[in-house]
């Protein structure tokens, strides 16, 4: 007999997850690039983006052939985010790039158009991504699809 059931609240309803999904696979599909959605509820750091860098670490990353892997870090509840780039795709974008980026989920999210925002924002970097990075025979995704929910 439990004495406390607690159900802990889904972030993304399955409908919404398999849209997220979807985009991922389809920024990914005419690029060597890799993209990572990675999801919690809050952050325990103070600069999201630390935790975006212990997540990108974590996930491995940092090892992609190219460097060309990009993960958005969102915490939902505390209405915080990061996006990170390794060095290959870092290099080709710059700054500027990742600024309009935030840019563009800080206006969809600003507007609870999240799973719109982070849409748009995949299929950007993918966008990108093809550019410097264009599907070659032989390449493989090295990282899964779908989307890493932390605490």
């Amino acid at each position: 007999m439990k004495l406390f059931s607690f159900n802990k609240k889904e972030l993304f309803s399955e409908p919404e997850k398999e849209r997220l999904v979807h985009a991922i696979r389809q920024a990914e599909r005419l690029t060597s690039g890799e993209i990572r959605l990675f999801v919690e509820s809050r952050c325990e750091y103070v600069d999201p983006m630390d935790r975006a860098r212990e997540a990108f670490v974590a996930l491995g990353m940092d090892k992609t052939k190219q460097r060309n892997g990009v993960l958005l870090y969102i915490a939902l509840r505390d209405h915080q985010f990061a996006i990170l780039g390794d060095q290959g795709i870092h290099e080709k974008v710059g700054n500027d790039f990742w600024q309009k980026e935030a840019l563009l989920l800080k206006t969809h999210f600003s507007s609870h158009k999240i799973i719109e925002g982070i849409e748009v924002c995949v299929k950007e970097i993918g966008e990108s991504l093809y550019h410097y990075f264009p599907y070659e025979s032989g390449d493989q995704n090295e990282l899964p699809d779908d989307i890493v929910f932390g605490k």
